[in-house]
């Protein structure tokens, strides 16, 4: 098998657990999601090479084809994946193939699921701060009769109240292919995921004003008992023009 043949998934797993210097193989994507594939679902494979290792399967690092996309790394790398970064949901939601380490792998994929209690709040005083300002903006140019800034600005909304709730529960925000699938397996406390789903699907196409301001009211209740009132305060009087009317 080279670098330019065609790589099967199954054989290539069979290779890398037969090498000593692979201590981990982890699947993510559509694949990690039971119920998600389809007929161009390919197999996205992270292949974790013992610290300083040497390997001939080097030779595969940036492999892509519609069956099988590979990432070569070290442990060391792979421990810093995704913290912070776009993979930190992917690799939160992988599934171990092999784990030579007993263990480990599953551990370090179990910590990237769960944001530390600084990052959280930090991280979800950001995403609220930012969604306050567009659900504001939205709101402002509905009222100035600016219709399709008014629904950009309320599109723009929903990616960063997402990112709050998630935050808010100390996880990653998964992406949009996956967000119903999340919910409906691993609900957001204190959110009923049908009317949140619902709510971001009319504000997203229409920019409702009274919709948004419904949920921001159950947004800012939530924000406050999770300690970000300092947030909202500063925007004094602005909050009345996002709260229900």
């Amino acid at each position: 098998m080279t670098a330019h043949e065609p790589l099967a998934y199954d054989a290539f797993v069979e290779l890398a657990a037969a090498d000593s210097a692979v201590v981990g193989l982890v699947l993510k994507g559509s694949r990690a999601h039971e119920g998600m594939t389809t007929e161009y679902s390919d197999h996205d494979l992270y292949v974790v090479l013992a610290d300083g290792a040497k390997t001939d399967l080097t030779r595969f690092t940036g492999h892509r084809t519609p069956e099988l996309d590979l990432v070569v790394l070290s442990l060391v790398e792979f421990r810093a994946a995704g913290m912070p970064g776009f993979e930190r949901y992917a690799l939160a939601r992988a599934k171990v193939v092999f784990d030579r380490l007993d263990g480990v792998i599953a551990q370090i994929l179990t910590s990237k699921a769960r944001l530390g209690a600084g990052e959280a709040f930090r991280a979800a005083s950001e995403w609220l701060d930012a969604y306050a300002n567009s659900l504001y903006r939205s709101v402002k140019n509905d009222r100035d009769g600016h219709a399709l800034a008014a629904r950009l600005d309320a599109a723009d909304s929903i990616r960063f109240l997402l990112e709050l709730l998630f935050a808010l529960d100390r996880r990653p925000r998964p992406y949009n292919k996956y967000l119903e699938w999340e919910l409906a397996r691993f609900p957001l406390p204190g959110w009923d995921t049908g009317l949140l789903l619902d709510a971001a699907d009319h504000i997203s196409g229409a920019g409702d004003v009274t919709t948004q301001r419904r949920l921001f009211a159950q947004v800012e209740a939530a924000a406050r008992r999770a300690g970000h009132g300092p947030v909202l305060d500063a925007w004094g009087e602005d909050l009345y023009l996002m709260r229900p009317q």
